[in-house]
């Protein structure tokens, strides 16, 4: 709790404001009872209709100050709430953006999806209906039992008799709610990750006639969501009843105390009626701040959840300069991912990989693998990989499915770290400098291109300040497809479908290089970059990559020999190890893995293994 008041901090006075609201509406709310008992023991005995009708005239003025006080009061603290959430969502989706990859390998897209809405949602009715509100309901108590006590302090002891009763009770419905309401985000969570990945799959789904027991899973999943929430509401229901039960109990005391006194003379009729309007008064706030528990304990079921989200630290290199660093969360984003970066101080692209081990096991910040044992304890994904590429070098690396050639690629972005040995680009270790430092210098051509639901020129772009119109039409033309754009009703404002949906793999593909070549880096990779197109376009794209490799290092996997055969060089992976090198004339007069990957393809040989 005291982790999400300080989200309150930047707004500390509108909240002031609030609760001075709240507690000038807590005051008014003492006024109708008084006013009552004025009306019976002065106003009716005496017969005076002018002091009548001044009291009238006073009730309904207080009522509608009180009805303008609660309509600022809803806008206050509505606003607060928002502001409160947009900071909140800023500031997970900044954290999120700078985790490493691996996280998201191991997290399910709906349960952060979760996070960021409905458990933000959560948060948002706690800071709207919540916390500045029980300030509220907290006064008008206090409020209450000073103006009972002042009335007279016997027939108030009497009415405070069933206040254990009602404490025992909110404690067990206390302790009941919070489980119900934990296990409601983590079932909420569950379905939100079902539901992601069966409509992200969904052809494969139908393809294999598999409707019905998706179906019956998500059911189960559904129906332990609903059990869930009635079992909240079970709580819900029997505590409410339970109040109003012990609030008909306390003006049972109040008529059979205050009228045998009365009886006596020692209490008047008004005080009577004003004690049964004050308790009626009394336990309204505690049924509310009974609500408002319920609200809360929603809350911290699901501040939880996105606190240890935002708990999860990056790698220390990862902490750029983002929104979530500039004193208030998500607020201020002036202060770019770029602002004061540091930066590799050359450039050309020469490239070096020395001894490098990896695998993709958990990675725990600041942790040395070297305590993990013998190599031969770990599946490692690559063994010992020691290579260098000098700038304007054509690399091209092969090997079979699983033998590390994307592993390299992914080290080399800072997808990941390797967990022993270094890697360096112009001569500095890219582990000490933020990614972005290192990404800025690389344009990278995979093979599932992803685009977003924009348009052409922003996927082009993808809002890159130092990448200008005119570089993006540029780039368009030298990959080819210029022409395909044109053909949109819009161009290159067209907005696309998700991912891209209405344009073919093959323009999907020559708009990934125009994104990666408009931004002129000086190292390119293509990781089977022309695979998932027809032979058209890729001749298209080797023509366009034979003049944009020129100057430029360039990395290329591949499983087409036959794309990479004017290469400088060319590696030849094997379970993680570099098993030869060479050019494509050499490799085949070694008559080793590549030359049996050269025969498989263009040979077909059966007797090949």
């Amino acid at each position: 709790m005291r982790r999400l008041l300080a989200y309150l901090k930047p707004y500390r006075w509108h909240v002031a404001a609030a609760v001075g609201i709240l507690i000038a509406a807590s005051g008014l709310a003492l006024i109708g009872p008084w006013l009552t008992k004025l009306a019976i023991d002065q106003a009716f005995p005496a017969g005076d209709l002018r002091f009548l009708g001044l009291l009238a005239s006073v009730y309904v003025g207080s009522l509608l100050l009180a009805a303008l006080l609660e309509y600022a009061r809803t806008l206050l603290t509505t606003w607060i709430g928002q502001r409160v959430m947009e900071d909140l969502r800023g500031q997970i989706f900044s954290h999120m953006q700078r985790l490493e990859l691996a996280f998201f390998d191991r997290t399910p897209v709906g349960r952060l999806m979760t996070r960021v809405t409905s458990d933000v949602e959560a948060l948002n009715e706690m800071f709207t209906s919540g916390v500045v509100t029980i300030f509220g309901d907290v006064f008008t108590i206090g409020a209450i039992v000073t103006a009972m006590l002042i009335l007279d302090w016997r027939l108030a002891l009497v009415t405070f008799t069933v206040l254990p009763l009602v404490f025992a009770s909110a404690w067990l419905f206390r302790t009941r709610v919070r489980r119900a309401y934990r296990d409601i985000r983590l079932l909420l969570a569950r379905i939100n990750a079902y539901l992601q990945e069966r409509i992200t799959g969904m052809s494969v789904i139908q393809l294999f006639r598999q409707e019905g027991q998706t179906f019956e899973r998500f059911d189960d999943i559904n129906r332990d969501y609903l059990s869930a929430h009635l079992k909240s509401i079970t709580y819900y229901a029997l505590f409410f009843p339970t109040v109003e039960i012990l609030a008909a109990v306390a003006m049972a005391l109040i008529i059979w105390y205050g009228g045998s006194e009365s009886l006596r003379g020692a209490i008047t009729v008004g005080t009577i009626a004003a004690f049964l309007q004050y308790a009626r008064r009394f336990f309204r706030p505690i049924q509310d701040l009974s609500e408002k528990y319920n609200i809360l304990q929603s809350a911290m079921a699901s501040s939880e959840r996105v606190f240890k989200l935002l708990d999860r630290q990056p790698h220390p290199v990862e902490s750029e300069p983002s929104v979530e660093d500039s004193g208030l969360p998500g607020v201020d984003s002036e202060s770019g991912a770029d602002a004061g970066v540091p930066v590799i101080p050359t450039r050309g692209g020469r490239i070096e990989f020395r001894h490098v081990w990896f695998h993709y096991g958990e990675l725990e910040s600041g942790k040395d693998d070297e305590d993990e044992g013998d190599a031969g304890e770990t599946e490692w994904v690559l063994k010992d990989v020691t290579f260098t590429v000098e700038p304007g070098q054509r690399i091209a690396i092969v090997g079979a499915t699983g033998a590390g050639k994307s592993t390299l690629i992914n080290l080399l972005m800072r997808f990941y770290r390797p967990q022993r040995g270094t890697i360096l680009l112009d001569g500095t270790d890219i582990s000490t400098v933020p990614a972005s430092a290192v990404r800025k210098r690389i344009g990278l051509v995979l093979q599932d291109v992803y685009l977003f639901s924009d348009t052409v020129l922003w996927n082009i772009d993808l809002g890159r300040s130092e990448v200008s119109e005119d570089r993006v039409y540029e780039a368009a033309e030298r990959v080819g497809v210029a022409p395909y754009v044109d053909r949109l009703s819009a161009g290159y404002e067209q907005r696309l479908g998700e991912r891209g949906s209405n344009l073919s793999a093959g323009e999907r593909q020559l708009l990934s290089f125009a994104r990666a070549l408009a931004g002129d880096p000086d190292l390119l990779i293509l990781d089977e970059a022309t695979s998932a197109v027809d032979s058209e376009i890729e001749a298209q794209i080797e023509r366009a990559l034979d003049e944009l490799m020129q100057g430029r290092t360039s990395l290329v996997i591949a499983h087409r020999l036959s794309t990479i055969r004017n290469a400088d060089r060319i590696l030849v992976m094997h379970h993680g190890e570099i098993r030869e090198t060479g050019t494509h004339a050499e490799l085949l007069e070694l008559d080793g893995l590549y030359a049996r990957l050269h025969r498989l393809q263009f040979a077909g040989s059966p007797s090949v293994t």
